[in-house]
Order: C-alpha cells, then structure tokens, then sequence
C-alpha cells in the first residue's frame, strides 16, 4: 500500500488521471491526499468532482479557497467571474448532491501514523498542532451546519488578520478559514498579508512565507505540513513544510509525493496548457 499527496488539481482530471497511471495507483490498496482546490479555472470540475468523490476511501481531499468559493457561488453568496469556469457544474444534474459532498470536506487532516498534516495553504503561525485542529474542526461545523449560506455570506474580507482566542462569530470563523485555505505570506507578529502572491525571494520587506515566520508554533518536530495553494511557490521542503502547488493549471506541472517512503519520493507530471485565464 502506497500513501501519496498531490498538490492542487484545479479542474484538470486529464492531468490527474495521467499522474495515476504514472504512479500506478491502485484504489484497492493505496490512498490519496488531496491538498484542495479540486475546482477552479480548469476544464472539468464536475467529473473531477465526481472522480474524487466515487474514489471513496482511496482518496481524501481538504477544502481550497476555490472549493469554498465554488460553495458559495452555488448558493448566490459569491460573485461568479468568468475565470472561475464554474458553470458546468453549476448546470450538472448532481449539482447539488456534488456541492454537498464538497462543503463536507475537512480543512485539516491529520496523519499520524506518518508524521504529517494536510492543509490547502498552511497553519496559521500562531497556531500549534492541537490549536489548528481545535480551529479546523470549529470552521468545518460551521461549513457543514444549518446556517451555511449566513457563513458564505460574511466570509469575504481580509479581516480580522491575526489570530486571537477572543476573536468570536463571523470573524473568527473568517479568520480560521482565510489562514487554512488563503494564506501565503505573514508579518514578523504573525498577522496575515494579502498583498503578495509571489515567489518569497521577490516579496517585500517585512513578509515571511507562513513556514518561515518568526516564532512559529509549529518548526517541524511535532509534524510537518502538507499544502499547495501557492502556485508561484513551487514544490520546496524544509523544516515542518512540505508545498506541492506547482502551477498544473497554468501548464507547470501536477506534483505527488509518496510519504509512506523515507524520505519522501516526489513524481511530477507536465501538465499542457489547460486554457486558464488569469
């Protein structure tokens, strides 16, 4: 049995499929680990939607900021663009059995047995492992819970940017789910910043890569982090950190990383051109 995370899929089910067979993935007896953003800009969200979900247990997914956004357009609460190439699922039949299942999806997963964390764009720096489980789970009730279209609602927004146990209601729940599925760069005091979505080598003065921030909870001891999110990243490995968004939808590649070895062995496939706009 082989245990694999993938970075972010964004709609493009040819590409996935082609890394499966790359790996010889058997759905019997190995597992797949999903850093989110399964829809998004690509070409197939609702067979990539339907794929992922009829794997089952063979495959778990966290949720992306795309995913969320897909959430909420479903439900009147987001504003559709044009690139975000929603409308076949939008019009699919399952439509709604395939939005259910989505909003269903974690923000966190945690793997113990092989000392690693799932999440689309990182743990907040302030958080330790029981913090950002505590978080996660608060933010996932919430997602699934009765009042999912009031959440959708107030979840746009950069504020609050940092965390605190006092924050409450909407805005905390804003907080939890920007740091799990938006989050790229943050300040020396831990706060939040939006403004930048390159490379850390070309990011003004004063941002830190969430895994490079001054203090983090979380340094590589007690697990390391598995997330994609960030396209312009690239696939980099360092203390507690491993980033798998190599930019798939943009014609990068789709990158996987096999962690039941030691040390973990990474498969990339070239992805062509999957006609994203930017």
């Amino acid at each position: 049995m082989a245990d694999y995370a993938i970075g972010d899929i964004h709609a493009c089910l040819g590409s996935l499929d082609s890394l499966l067979q790359t790996l010889d993935f058997d759905p019997q007896h190995d597992r797949l680990w999903l850093t989110g953003d399964l829809v998004g800009r690509g070409p197939q969200p609702v067979e990539t939607l339907r794929r992922v979900r009829d794997l089952g247990d063979a495959a778990r997914t966290v949720l992306g900021n795309h995913d969320i956004h897909c959430i909420a357009v479903a439900l009147g609460a987001g504003r559709q663009r044009a690139s975000d190439r929603l409308e076949p699922l939008l019009a699919a039949p399952d439509r709604d059995d395939l939005i259910d299942w989505l909003r269903h999806q974690p923000l966190l997963i945690d793997l113990p047995e092989s000392g690693y964390t799932l999440t689309h764009a990182g743990i907040a720096p302030q958080w330790d492992p029981a913090t950002a489980a505590r978080c996660a789970a608060e933010a996932e009730a919430a997602l699934q819970g009765d009042n999912l279209v009031g959440l959708m609602n107030h979840l746009y927004g950069n504020k609050p940017d940092r965390w605190s146990e006092s924050l409450t209601g909407w805005a905390r729940l804003r907080f939890i789910i920007n740091a799990f599925t938006r989050m790229r760069f943050c300040r020396a005091d831990g706060r939040l910043d939006f403004s930048c979505n390159g490379p850390p080598e070309a990011a003004p003065k004063g941002l830190y890569p969430w895994y490079a921030t001054p203090d983090r909870r979380i340094d590589g001891t007690t697990t390391t982090v598995l997330s994609g999110h960030w396209s312009r990243l690239g696939c980099r490995q360092g203390p507690g950190y491993i980033t798998l968004d190599t930019g798939c939808l943009w014609g990068g590649q789709l990158t996987a990383v096999q962690l039941d070895r030691s040390p973990a062995r990474f498969t990339q496939l070239d992805c062509r051109t999957n006609g994203a706009s930017a």
